[in-house]
């Protein structure tokens, strides 16, 4: 017998045998059911979702794509239980099997449910839905807003409710689509709208009833931060009384049906009209009383007013009577003092020196020698006293001393008298005073009296 030839090795790399693993399992694994917990959750700028799902006892990897991500109703978060479906395939740069999720929804609850409950602890986080952020409807609006769809029931429910209880009260309804892709932001838009627009003072946002899916709109982020930043009231009205939704939440006033928020935000006309009539009615009463009391004001005042004017009247008359008395007064004190300069003019004339030289003239020469005798001897008096007092100071006069051989000894002109021979130094230029003249010496030799 021959011998069988040996067989041939089939020598692979390894780029090839991952490819062979990654065809066999996505052609043995073209669509897997999974359930797991959600781990090493990881979202990067690209949009894609890398995640491990793991149970007790073993993991894969996962990836969700963006095209599938941003299909998601909900947040994926570790620790979420979920079940996902997808296709295993093989990494092949890491050589790691894995699988690729096309759909995700959470374990025992919906993707809905789960999404609701993330954005209302998001929100009620950041404040949207404080009691402290919620205002007052207006009492007495002027114009309503409707947000909410023309093709439902709700509008025709609020149209009629709002005709029934106040006529008169304008409306303004901006149409949205109230379900759908696309109807979170038609209904977001509407609201700003009319609150940047001034033209309503509250606004209704609603639509009726339906299932999670139908309400989901009112419950899209948008939509709620709009409700939020509202500059009016709004009034959340969504499906029926159970239903609960995060524009509820974010709204001023929550009413459960849209008939019910149409009757929170309109006045009944009935009692406008008699609220009406009993303003007029206080104010007619005010008006009275004020007038009243105005009257007796004015009555009182004019009183007061002729008890002053009998006042100023009797002042008037005291004080003619008193100009009237300084008046003579003053006439009889000028007359007086009048009456006295005569009396002292005719003492005066009779005192004076003219009327005694008219009566006297025999004695007036006898006085004018008498005088003339005192006089010649008062001033020869005087004279010899003014001479002897002229000799007394020509003695002591520095002139007369000079002029016994002294002089008067200056460093200057008008410097201090020099009396001393400490008041100079040899050497020192003086000035000598005599009695017709000044000597310019030059001090030789300086000798006290005790000097040898």
């Amino acid at each position: 017998m021959f011998p069988s030839p040996a067989p041939i090795r089939q020598i692979l790399t390894v780029s090839e045998l991952t490819g062979l693993v990654r065809s066999a399992l996505e052609t043995g694994f073209p669509e897997v059911w999974l359930e797991g917990e959600v781990s090493n959750l990881r979202a990067p700028a690209s949009g894609h979702l890398y995640l491990t799902l793991k149970d007790e006892s073993s993991q894969i990897r996962a990836v969700l794509f963006k095209g599938a991500a941003v299909r998601l109703r909900f947040a994926l978060e570790d620790g979420l239980h979920v079940v996902a479906r997808g296709r295993v395939t093989v990494y092949e740069p890491r050589g790691e099997y894995q699988i690729i999720l096309d759909y995700v929804e959470p374990k025992g609850r919906g993707a809905l449910q789960v999404a609701f409950e993330q954005l209302k602890a998001r929100l009620a986080a950041e404040g949207l839905f404080d009691a402290e952020r919620k205002r007052p409807l207006p009492e007495w609006p002027r114009a309503v807003g409707v947000v909410t769809s023309l093709s439902g029931a709700a509008v025709r429910d609020v149209l009629t409710v709002l005709h029934r209880r106040c006529p008169t009260l304008r409306i303004i309804i901006v149409p949205v689509q109230v379900q759908g892709d696309g109807s979170g932001e038609q209904i977001a838009a509407a609201i700003r709208t009319l609150s940047d627009s001034g033209w309503v003072d509250v606004m209704i946002v609603g639509r009726g009833g339906g299932s999670l899916e139908d309400l989901w709109s009112f419950n899209e982020e948008i939509v709620v931060r709009a409700i939020a930043a509202s500059r009016v009231p709004v009034v959340s009205a969504v499906g029926h009384e159970t239903d609960v939704t995060l524009a509820d939440f974010a709204a001023d006033l929550r009413a459960p049906t849209p008939s019910a928020a149409a009757e929170a935000v309109a006045p009944l006309l009935a009692q406008i009209v008699s609220r009406l009539a009993e303003l007029t009615a206080r104010l007619q009463q005010a008006v009275t009383r004020r007038t009243d009391e105005e009257r007796q004001r004015l009555r009182l005042a004019t009183h007061r007013m002729a008890a002053v004017r009998y006042r100023i009247q009797e002042e008037l008359q005291r004080v003619d009577a008193a100009v009237f008395g300084m008046t003579a007064a003053v006439r009889r004190a000028v007359q007086a003092g009048q009456d006295r300069v005569q009396r002292v003019e005719r003492a005066l004339m009779a005192g004076s020196p003219e009327a005694k030289v008219r009566h006297g003239l025999a004695v007036v020469p006898q006085l004018l020698s008498r005088l003339h005798r005192g006089m010649r001897q008062e001033i020869l008096s005087r004279t010899q006293r003014v001479q002897a007092s002229l000799g007394n100071l020509h003695a002591l006069s520095p002139l007369a001393t000079l002029g016994r051989g002294y002089s008067i000894l200056r460093r200057a002109p008008s410097g201090p008298v020099i009396r001393t021979v400490d008041d100079v130094a040899v050497g020192e230029d003086l000035r000598a005073q005599l009695v017709n003249g000044q000597l310019l010496c030059t001090v030789r030799a300086v000798k006290p009296d005790n000097a040898v």
